[in-house]
């Protein structure tokens, strides 16, 4: 009986050795979770029942478990290194197959597609719009493979020009008359905004000022160009120097067709921040919605898992939310290799979500998780495992001279 009871602790050794070992092994793997060897006594028990004073059977491998403890995070240089801060594990697709993964030292592929160094493609959340508006959020009904933008950001022609103005009150009249745009003196102020047509070419637009002989009283000038758009348009500010004329502060401008063989310009100015104040001409904003064609800048992910491509142009587009998901029991995952586990009866469903709300974590870009491996525990564990062999080795040792000095006897 001694011998069997000591092989079974042989064997324990050997196993929390091994788990130890695995650990060790894995101290530098991105992303890797530790295991340890769990244990069970064992009792013979008779069809009579459980003696009082019966002596165990020795020991058994209960289990070898997973324990997913935050790793630390150590930041990189590389936008697609991305660490989760809590829990939650990436969802990545294996051959059609769905896996998970808890290391993020993503690239990308021959074909866009962002994938672990396995080759897995990481899940994503499309955008709601078609135009990957940022704003208009992430359909979390849908997963897709997260692919890199390749092409250019399309232009948008402007069809509004927000001004806001400041006219002196107490401006002259110009000597010159009439209105002329190469001639400063038939005009009092002038300002001017770069705007797009259809195709992304930058035109000038400018706006002249000119002080009536009427009180709180102007005429502009729209020149797109340098050719005539609008004008006179008539400006009227109250005795407080608010803005009255037109009304609302919005005038549709007539359409400006550019020599490039784009589409007709048809703008608006909203002049609804224009004032009439006793001090100097100033310009306190002058802005415009277009946009000309855009290069790809930069891929950059927020801490909500969003993935934006960001145009020289200062659009971003949103490619993808990162699709997070949890289960009821993690440690019942089943470990594939390659830093991935699949799901399995005893994790439970998954629980798919973004990154930042109750159930997962958050995503820091340019950054790893280290696995949770504490080398110098696992270190001392090596040496109380050791032990561990030792002493179950020298009750066979004991238990054999035992035998031997019984088989002697006379």
């Amino acid at each position: 009986m001694p011998f069997e009871i000591a092989l079974s602790g042989l064997s324990a050794a050997m196993a929390d050795l091994n788990a130890t070992a695995n650990n060790i092994a894995n101290v530098n793997t991105t992303g890797f979770k530790l295991s340890r060897a769990e244990f069970a006594n064992q009792f013979a028990v008779s069809p009579y029942g459980l003696a009082s004073n019966a002596i165990g059977a020795g020991v058994k491998v209960s289990g070898v478990r997973q324990q997913f403890a935050q790793g630390d995070i150590n930041f990189t240089n590389n936008n697609l290194d991305l660490a989760i801060s809590g829990p939650g594990f990436y969802t990545l697709s294996r051959g059609g197959a769905t896996v998970y993964s808890r290391a993020g030292n993503f690239g990308v592929d021959k074909d866009g597609y962002v994938v672990d160094p396995s080759g897995d493609r990481l899940q994503a959340f499309p955008p709601s719009s078609a135009t990957g508006a940022v704003g208009a959020g992430f359909d979390t009904g849908r997963l897709i493979p997260l692919q890199m933008a390749t092409t250019d950001s399309s232009p948008s022609a402007t069809t509004s020009i927000s001004v806001g103005t400041n006219l002196p009150a107490d401006a002259k009249v110009p000597v010159t008359s009439p209105f002329n745009p190469t001639v400063s003196t038939s005009y009092t102020n002038t300002t001017s905004v770069t705007s797009y047509d259809s195709l992304g070419v930058a035109h000038t637009t400018s706006l002249y000022y000119v002080k009536s002989p009427v009180a709180n009283t102007w005429d502009m000038y729209t020149y797109t160009d340098g050719a005539a758009v609008s004008g006179p348009d008539l400006l009227v500010y109250d005795t407080s120097g608010a803005l009255v004329t037109p009304a609302g502060g919005t005038l549709p401008l007539p359409a400006y067709l550019p020599p490039d063989g784009a589409a007709p310009m048809t703008m608006s100015l909203d002049l609804s921040k224009s004032t009439q104040y006793a001090s100097s001409f100033s310009v306190n904003k002058l802005t415009q919605d277009g946009f000309t064609t855009g290069q790809l800048s930069g891929i950059s992910v927020g801490k909500s898992g969003i993935v934006t491509a960001d145009y020289t142009n200062g659009q971003s587009i949103g490619l993808g939310q990162v699709a997070l998901t949890n289960f009821a029991n993690p440690q019942g995952l089943q470990q594939l290799g390659d830093n991935a586990w699949s799901e399995s009866y005893d994790s439970g469903q998954p629980l798919r979500g973004a990154a930042g709300t109750s159930a997962f974590g958050q995503i820091q870009s340019g950054a790893l998780e280290a696995s949770n491996v504490d080398l110098t525990a696992q270190l001392v564990n090596m040496i109380t495992a050791q032990r561990d062999f030792q002493a179950n080795a020298q009750v066979i040792s004991t238990s054999d001279q035992i035998t031997q000095t019984i088989i002697q006897l006379r």
